[in-house]
């Protein structure tokens, strides 16, 4: 297997500077040093007259020991960090789905065998390192050692592309998805091996019952405060695909029969939400695979779905992939303590081998999502505001993904095959959607953040 990637380092905490109320104990220290030590010169001085030999004590008694007024205990407490207002932001991409294509172009972009993604995902690094807590929906199982990597219809992605992730900012994925089942059970369960691995959280499926029940968990550390974002997850069904009997737990479905997948239950994702908070979550994600491939706009069954979820109180972002193309954002009334839950309906694709020429030409482009995250010293965690970033792929282009933007603008890599008018004309397609948002303004954000402190510690599922 791969190396354990190298991630966006922490900073380095220093030993600091002395605190004031330690300065006094340590001066009176070295005053009883110095005078110890002088009163040892005196003594010594006429003892080695005495004898001619340092340490000869036949001729002389030995010295009585002079004894030092004793020090009076400091009152004063060691000082403690302040507790402060923290903020920070959470990105997410869409749906990881490498087919064929993108799998045949990671196996040449490899030096020395194997594959690598990270060439194709490049121009995205700097959004992805940008955030604080970077998510991805992971819609394939990976192939087991000795299989060969195949894309649709029974995906299995070579194992170097979680590493990759890893390397390029990822902390984590909801890997419960229509094709999570696609290699079996052993494929979905190794799946989350290599995750683990490399650091990286999951959510959705599971190795376990116990796992299952557990919310993946992030620990941010902002001004003083250990911040809990806790992700969850679930998919609409299997693509038909029956669950094995003795492994139920292997994904989260919220449909009660995955053979009508069309039928949603919200009450396992508000259980899972519950249980999260009461694990100790400040704030709850859900990474939801639902609605209908190549639909714009959310259909009735997805925002019936949300209703509930805002409605319980328990979720404060939903973030919707499966649809392989752009939805609107929405912040719904509800949410927790009633002050709003956001809805990001879908991020679109960010790996694949999709546009106009197999599909619908919004295939080609998905959203990179940035959430802003507020958390008062004295108050709960809210998301206050979520962004935008369309993410283009060239798929001509050596199947590179590009910020959108960043095209129009005149930064054009030499390798790019897309047209000036074909730019255009995503940008157009990605706007129109993005314009059907409601209930809060969502800006088109034109440049990467920067993170607002060190990387979040990924709390494993199961110790």
């Amino acid at each position: 297997m791969s190396q354990p990637p190298t991630r966006r380092p922490r900073r380095k905490r220093g030993l600091g500077r002395i605190p004031p109320a330690a300065r006094l104990p340590i001066t009176l220290l070295l005053v009883l040093v110095l005078v110890i030590g002088a009163g040892a010169i005196a003594l010594l001085g006429p003892w080695r007259d005495r004898t001619g030999e340092p340490g000869d004590a036949s001729s002389t008694p030995e010295p009585t020991p002079s004894t030092q007024p004793s020090e009076e205990p400091s009152s004063e407490e060691p000082s403690t960090p302040a507790v402060e207002d923290a903020t920070f932001t959470i990105g997410a991409v869409g749906d990881v789905l490498p087919h064929d294509t993108p799998i045949a172009t990671a196996a040449a972009d490899a030096e020395g065998g194997g594959y690598d993604f990270r060439p194709m995902l490049e121009a995205t690094r700097p959004y992805s390192e940008g955030v604080d807590l970077m998510l991805c929906n992971f819609e394939v199982p990976l192939s087991m050692p000795g299989e060969t990597p195949s894309g649709y219809p029974s995906f299995g992605a070579p194992e170097e592309l979680v590493g990759n992730l890893a390397d390029l900012g990822y902390d984590g994925c909801s890997t419960g998805t229509n094709h999570t089942l696609d290699r079996g059970a052993d494929n979905a369960m190794y799946t989350l091996d290599v995750f683990d691995e490399h650091g990286l959280g999951h959510a959705g499926s599971a190795r376990s019952q116990e796992e299952a029940d557990a919310p993946q968990l992030y620990e941010i550390e902002r001004g003083g405060q250990t911040i809990t974002v806790a992700q969850i997850g679930g998919s609409y069904g299997t693509n038909g695909i029956p669950v094995p009997a003795d492994a139920p737990w292997v994904i989260s479905t919220f449909s009660p029969d995955i053979m009508d997948p069309g039928n949603y239950d919200p009450s396992e994702l508000i259980a899972q939400a519950t249980a999260a908070r009461e694990a100790g979550a400040d704030l709850v994600v859900a990474t939801i695979h639902w609605g209908v491939e190549y639909q714009l706009a959310p259909n009735v069954e997805q925002t019936a779905m949300a209703d509930a979820l805002a409605e319980s109180g328990q979720i404060d972002l939903v973030v919707g992939t499966h649809p392989h193309v752009p939805q609107p954002f929405a912040r719904l009334d509800g949410g927790p303590d009633g002050d709003g839950m956001w809805v990001a309906w879908s991020l679109g694709n960010f790996i694949s081998n999709q546009d106009s020429n197999c599909c619908i030409s919004q295939t080609a482009t998905g959203l990179f999502m940035t959430a802003a995250v507020s958390k008062p010293a004295e108050g709960p965690a809210r998301v206050t505001r979520l962004t935008w970033t369309p993410i283009t792929v060239d798929r001509v282009g050596q199947q590179r993904a590009y910020p959108l933007l960043d095209l129009v603008n005149g930064d054009r890599p030499g390798i790019l095959a897309l047209s000036e008018s074909t730019l255009q004309q995503r940008l157009g397609e990605v706007e129109a959607i993005m314009g059907e948002s409601t209930g809060a303004e969502f800006p088109l954000l034109g440049a990467p953040s920067e993170p607002t402190g060190d990387q979040p510690t990924v709390v494993p599922r199961v110790p």
